[in-house]
């Protein structure tokens, strides 16, 4: 039964592109046919449970089939594979890769409900489960000088990840329209390149605050490395404790930390933000985003990526800022930028392949594979995008016009190109 519900599965959702498959017991059937710009793709099922786990759950079904070498991919690779489904699926058009069974969408919205309170253990717990995997691993996989692990800013005529991570750091850094002797917070500061990038080009004092201690660990080095100890300093912090200490800041900038908050901790979040924030200073939010109406996330990823975290709609996002006296001055959507950035770190991963296992195991290095290709083809075809949000205290804060950002970003890129 299940080797014929995942055949019409297939048949439905693979009409572009050819995707061939072989099954336990020998017989084969090919699905769609070639188009240019489609891959075409070959699997092999080594036992008789792959049909069933992925007609259950599409995305965990596969993605764990994959990870213990149950599904092998023949012809092409993972990111081929999904990039074949999602594109025939492209939410644009209103594809969907297939709902999961009923049994199986009950049990994962009763589990995504248990997981996104993220309280501060839990919270501090949940990060450490992604970023403390090694400093050594990200080293592998993102830009060598900034160590960006969020999305990157791809203008006209940026070609590799690291002139795309840099600009990515003006573009942020023009919007926080900064003036000299600003205090500075970065919230979520991974490894301390946003912060040392406003310090190496700002006269301002810089805190970055998070909750993975091996990212702290290297941020402290790389801060004093660079010699700028005496204007940033890393701590290791929540930020609703943070807040608690009764500090302002001029500029607040968050990158890639949003998602890990939790969609019952979104007011939680401003709420400490709008109190961290002078009346006349500026906030910059940038998060992975859900295009359209709220949703949940996936099995795959609670389980095995980024457990208690929470992709938000721009809906829900302003509506719990509007809630704290902070103005959306400007909001911006990066469509297609995470999707070129991935791909980056997909070929760096594929580049350092044996090194990875070496590290950990095949397993994991087919788990991580598989999230990066997911996570590619979500951007590219799927419902996310990236969101920058600039938040004011006071109208009378920024300038009236945007032309401001552009010019600042040039002068940073003009400066560090120089």
């Amino acid at each position: 039964m299940s080797k014929g519900l995942l055949r019409r599965f297939l048949s439905s959702g693979v009409k572009q592109g050819r995707l061939g498959v072989v099954f336990a017991d020998g017989s084969a059937e090919t699905f769609g046919e070639s188009a240019e710009g489609f891959p075409e793709v070959v699997l092999r099922f080594t036992d008789g449970r792959v049909p069933r786990d992925i007609i259950m759950d599409p995305r965990l079904g596969a993605a764990e089939a994959f990870m213990d070498g149950r599904l092998v991919i023949e012809s092409g690779d993972v990111m081929d594979l999904v990039t074949l489904l999602r594109a025939n699926n492209a939410w644009d058009k209103g594809g969907d890769l297939g709902p999961p069974s009923f049994t199986r969408r009950i049990l994962n919205k009763a589990s995504f409900a248990a997981e996104r309170v993220n309280n501060r253990i839990s919270s501090k717990k949940n990060v450490a489960h992604h970023y403390d995997i090694g400093n050594g691993f990200y080293a592998l996989m993102l830009d060598p000088e900034h160590w960006q692990y969020s999305c990157a800013y791809w203008p006209d005529g940026v070609e590799t990840l690291e002139e795309a991570q840099t600009a990515k750091l003006a573009h942020i850094a023009a919007k926080l329209a900064i003036k000299p002797g600003n205090t500075v917070l970065d919230i979520g500061c991974g490894w301390g390149g946003m912060s040392i990038f406003l310090a190496k080009n700002y006269d301002v004092t810089v805190t970055g605050i998070t909750l993975s201690e091996e990212q702290a660990d290297l941020a402290r080095q790389k801060v004093r490395d660079t010699g700028l100890a005496d204007r940033v300093s890393i701590e290791l912090v929540d930020y609703r404790d943070f807040a608690a200490a009764g500090r302002k800041f001029d500029r607040i900038v968050s990158v890639g930390m949003f998602e890990h908050v939790g969609q019952p901790q979104f007011d939680a979040f401003f709420e400490a933000c709008g109190n961290l924030l002078t009346d006349d200073g500026t906030m910059l939010l940038h998060t992975i985003g859900r295009m359209g109406s709220p949703g949940s996330t996936d099995a795959f990823t609670r389980k095995y990526i980024f457990p208690g975290g929470y992709i938000p709609a721009l809906s829900e996002t302003v509506a719990s800022s509007e809630r704290f006296r902070l103005i959306a001055t400007d909001v911006e959507t990066l469509r297609l930028h995470y999707g070129k950035t991935l791909r980056c770190w997909y070929a760096n991963c594929m580049a350092n392949k044996d090194k990875m296992i070496a590290m950990y195991d095949e397993r994991f290095f087919r788990m991580w594979t598989f999230y990066l290709a997911g996570a590619a083809t979500v951007f590219e075809y799927g419902s996310m995008c990236n969101y920058q949000i600039q938040f004011a205290r006071n109208r009378h804060a920024l300038p009236i016009t945007r032309g401001y950002i552009e010019a600042e970003e040039k002068r940073l890129l003009e400066k560090y190109h120089a």
